[in-house]
């Protein structure tokens, strides 16, 4: 697996802020190397800041949420590999 692969399998939690410091550490030291992670990072923050900030968020219908998530998978995989449990 990449090093992005491996630090991209945590970055909900690190945007969350829910993992120990040492890992949080370890990704901010890759970002601040890589900056297609920066990049992507940044533009996952700002999403999030907009949505919370809109109020008008809607939970997608489950047929939508399940085709964006299967799409998202097979990209990621296509991209770093099957994620390890």
């Amino acid at each position: 697996m990449s090093k992005c692969g491996k630090h991209l399998q945590h970055l909900n939690e690190y945007l969350d802020g829910d993992l120990d410091e040492s890992l949080c550490a370890e990704i901010e030291e890759h970002i601040g190397e890589c900056q297609n992670c920066k990049l992507m990072i940044d533009t996952l923050r700002q999403t999030v800041k907009l949505c919370r900030e809109s109020g008008d968020c809607e939970p997608l219908p489950e047929h939508l949420s399940q085709k964006l998530t299967s799409a998202m998978r097979k990209r990621w995989e296509e991209k770093f590999g099957k994620a390890k449990p």
